[in-house]
């Protein structure tokens, strides 16, 4: 394999799994203890 070929597949497979973690984190078992700013704060 080419050298670019090779740092595309490692950029590529990095960015999907930051975004596959970022999901899980904000719509999974994690994302329970998130709090809404918005809904805390009503007027």
């Amino acid at each position: 394999m080419d050298s670019a070929t090779v740092l595309i597949v490692s950029v590529g497979t990095l960015v999907l799994g930051f975004t596959g973690f970022a999901v899980y984190t904000a719509f999974g078992p994690p994302g329970k203890q998130l709090s809404d700013p918005f809904e805390d704060h009503e007027d």
